[in-house]
């Protein structure tokens, strides 16, 4: 596993690191690094070794995450590894033809794996989703026709599979949760239609809307039961949330890093901006947030890995997101803050993440949400 890791960090320092600004300011990554990844077992790892994977405890996931936020784009990260929300629900709950059909080509990096669950007229209110899947028949065989939109997803326009959140049987028989569906879409299905969105930050993750009009889905491409996907979305928030918040927290560690290393170089008024002693203040202040929410971080995934999985634990990853983006918000600010003009510049590290804070704060679930969510599990 070590000769894996160092791999990693090889292909992060050579082939990652130094197009980031350049992928930046094009508003993407080469779609050839989905292959390259996939060839390396990038894609892979925490996946079953029978689709391509190669299975390992989530500490060893969450390390090689790591090493990827070391390059500081929050973009890249989420687009390169938008199948680790795109392909779960599959891989937990559908067919076993449609899982082997799909699941070696999206770890290869061959397929490109999207979510899509957030519409326009809600995001976090996923049972109260409006796009239908209506069965109908078609030349003797049973199929869904799809209408309705999703927004923000990520990997939208790229994707060739959607992991799409439907309302299916009778609307108004089966309002709310109960009504709702997981169905894998084709993107280039008839009738599917994308479009890329400009963003604050993330430059280079492609985040589409998508219109889905009319749009026939064979019915074996149903992920469980129908009416059954309200309890998979749930279980995949988990996983997500959990992920931006390790994101969150090795993005902080880059702000600090990049800030720490301006402070000991750059001089001002005959001293080392770090004999300041308000500027060292505020690099003590990020290094405490940093180390307080890793411990508590470090002790989550502990307890995932020992099978330890609890109401208490999911109120903890609810509030672990929200302390860790609350920690990245922070350090993001006090970075710039300490680069001065430097900061406001494109093209640090500090400042493309300053950007990407407010999208960690809210993906997953925002702040609000997570608190709520939180107090619902716990049982005081």
């Amino acid at each position: 596993m070590e000769d894996f890791f160092r791999s990693v960090e090889r292909f992060v320092n050579d082939k990652i690191k130094p197009h980031i600004n350049e992928w930046d300011e094009a508003g993407a990554f080469p779609i050839e690094l989905y292959r390259q990844a996939g060839e390396l077992g990038l894609l892979g790892l925490g996946y079953p070794e029978e689709y391509g994977g190669f299975e390992c405890t989530l500490a060893e996931r969450l390390r090689l995450s790591n090493l990827i936020c070391e390059a500081g784009s929050g973009g890249l990260l989420a687009g390169l590894f938008s199948h680790n929300i795109g392909l779960p629900p599959l891989l937990n709950h559908g067919s076993e033809e449609l899982v082997g059909k799909l699941a070696p080509g999206i770890l290869k990096g061959e397929l490109i794996s999207a979510l899509a669950i957030t519409e326009p007229t809600g995001g976090s209110d996923v049972a109260n989703l409006k796009t239908t899947a209506d069965l109908v028949m078609v030349d003797g065989k049973p199929h869904y026709k799809v209408n309705g939109e999703k927004v923000f997803i990520t990997s939208g326009v790229r994707a060739d599979w959607l992991t799409t959140a439907v309302r299916t049987a009778s609307h108004s028989e089966a309002p709310g949760a109960k009504g709702i569906s997981v169905l894998m879409i084709p993107g280039n299905a008839k009738g599917v239609q994308r479009t890329h969105l400009k963003k604050t930050g993330w430059w280079m993750s492609d985040t589409a809307s998508i219109y889905f009009e009319d749009v026939l889905v064979p019915a074996e491409n149903l992920v469980g039961k129908e009416g059954k996907g309200f309890r998979i979305i749930m279980e995949n928030f988990n996983t997500e949330r959990l992920m931006l918040a390790g994101g969150s927290v090795c993005f902080a560690k880059v702000c600090l890093k990049e800030a720490l290393d301006w402070a000991q170089n750059r001089q001002t008024f005959g001293k080392r901006l770090l004999d300041h002693q308000v500027i060292a203040h505020k690099l003590a202040d990020m290094r405490m947030k940093i180390r307080a929410t890793e411990a508590w971080f470090d002790e989550t995934v502990a307890k995932i890995d020992r099978g330890e999985i609890s109401q208490e634990l999911v109120a903890d990853i609810c509030l672990l997101k929200n302390q860790a983006t609350t920690t990245l918000q922070h350090c993001a600010n006090e970075a710039v803050q300490i680069l001065g003009g430097m900061g406001f510049m494109r093209g640090s590290s500090a400042e493309r993440i300053y950007r990407e804070v407010k999208v960690m704060c809210i993906g997953g679930g925002a702040e609000e949400i997570m608190k709520d969510l939180a107090v619902r599990q716990l049982s005081w």
